[in-house]
């Protein structure tokens, strides 16, 4: 049962998944949540060094396209800054929502990875889809009261799992 929640790799942040890696086991997009993954849930502007890293991935011909439950207005402006497509109120872990980013990315499951940094989202939504999940730290402790809740239980997966210490 909790199997479903275990994401294939583990990483500090977003800008350390390796993207040499990622392409030279066959994947050939990204799908990158981000609320608190590209950025913390209260910025509107990404760091440097994670535009940096979006831009290496892109110059390695991986595509990249934002998913997230957020709304739209916010992931409208991070596609305009970024140049990358994006949707919002992906309503993850729902299937619906990753079909959409596969149809922008024109990829099949197995040659995408899945970025995000909650396993009751991001994992278990790119896991339900066959794909390749990279689960990554949370960029800040700010978050909506809601994730603050399915933190304490992600907590308790992850031990058991033995993704914490």
């Amino acid at each position: 049962m909790l199997e479903r929640f275990r994401p294939n790799e583990v990483a500090g942040s977003l800008d350390q998944v390796d993207l040499q890696k990622l392409q030279e086991s066959g994947k050939k997009g990204i799908i990158c949540d981000i609320d608190n993954t590209l950025l913390p849930w209260d910025q509107d502007i990404p760091e440097k060094r994670m535009v940096q890293w979006l831009e290496k991935a892109s110059d390695r011909g991986i595509k990249v396209v934002l998913l997230s439950n957020a709304l739209p207005r916010r992931a409208r402006s991070l596609s305009k800054q970024l140049g990358i497509p994006a949707r919002a109120q992906a309503v993850k872990p729902r299937r619906r929502g990753f079909k959409k980013a596969l149809q922008i990315l024109d990829l099949e499951p197995e040659e995408v990875a899945v970025v995000g940094d909650q396993l009751f989202t991001d994992i278990w939504g790119g896991n339900r889809m066959g794909m390749y999940t990279i689960l990554v730290s949370p960029q800040d402790q700010k978050e909506f009261f809601s994730t603050k809740i399915l933190r304490f239980l992600e907590m308790k997966i992850k031990k058991k799992l033995g993704l914490m210490a």
